[in-house]
């Protein structure tokens, strides 16, 4: 399986841009790691990087070179969590072997891109709350609850009528969660309870020429309709959203996941398996 490219080849002025931005002050506004993931880029030193086979929500259009990496979720007692592989101290990573009887592995190296391999709680043995804490950033409902609760199934019990005025309602309700929390914070996640991530974990409809690697991949890794990712923009580490701009209908992506910075969209109903080569974390330091 090939590697994911940019999609602007080296001799267009839109790599040019691309590229001209990466290398400039302009970086240490990039979400999570900042200049540590400008470190990290071009920088040999550091633990378990290389390439890496994922399963994302696909990249529809724009600059983006691949989707985002989809956590697995789990339901604890009503609470939502995104499940965390075992370690394995063979390989250093944190890994769960053919996951779901799919014939992939899932793996903490999924979410080393765009300095979130700097994250405390991305190291594999590291611990961290894999509840997915409401954030109470992007969608007003998030606004009824206390910030850094866990999101819980009850929230989302009008997700099958849910809408916000952006793009068709009853596609999914969404929000915007903290996960792999420590004392120094997390990494951006988003969330979807939908009928369509039902009819996906079940193999019903469009849903049925999925290969049986990713169905049996999304059935393990959804749970009563809920699908989560990491909510890092491949391409320029900025954080999309599903229904958060208004301004994502000029782009076609007003019920997809739309990155407003460089109009990449995603569409979570739409899981992928790919390869990419995932970046090095900073060697960890005796505490």
């Amino acid at each position: 399986m090939p590697l994911d490219e940019d999609k602007y080849p080296a001799e267009t002025g839109r790599r040019r841009f691309v590229s001209g931005v990466v290398g400039s002050a302009a970086l240490s506004a990039v979400g999570v790691g900042g200049a540590a993931a400008a470190d990290s880029l071009t920088s040999s030193s550091g633990e378990g990087g290389g390439t890496t086979t994922f399963v994302a929500v696909e990249n529809t259009d724009g600059p983006a070179p691949r989707g985002m990496p989809i956590i697995p979720i789990e339901i604890d007692g009503g609470e939502l969590k995104g499940h965390w592989p075992e370690y394995d101290e063979e390989a250093g990573v944190a890994i769960d072997r053919d996951y779901g009887g799919s014939g992939i592995d899932y793996s903490s190296a999924w979410f080393q891109y765009c300095g979130v391999q700097t994250s405390p709680g991305i190291y594999p043995q590291a611990e961290a709350e894999n509840a997915l804490l409401n954030t109470q950033g992007d969608f007003e409902w998030q606004g009824e609850y206390e910030k850094g609760a866990t999101l819980t199934v009850d929230m989302f019990d009008d997700y099958q009528e849910w809408g916000n005025g952006i793009g068709n309602a009853g596609i999914g309700k969404p929000a915007s969660a903290n996960w792999r929390s420590t004392d120094e914070g997390g990494v951006s996640a988003q969330i979807i309870r939908s009928v369509e991530v039902e009819k996906m974990a079940n193999g019903e409809g469009k849903y049925s020429s999925l290969s049986s690697s990713i169905q049996d991949f999304i059935s393990e890794a959804t749970d009563q309709g809920f699908i989560a990712w990491l909510n890092k923009c491949t391409h320029f580490c900025c954080v999309p959203g599903f229904k958060t701009q208004e301004g994502s209908a000029n782009f076609g992506a007003e019920n997809a996941i739309y990155c407003q910075c460089h109009q990449s969209v995603y569409d979570p109903f739409s899981p992928v398996q790919k390869q990419f080569v995932a970046l090095p974390r900073p060697p960890q330091t005796e505490g």
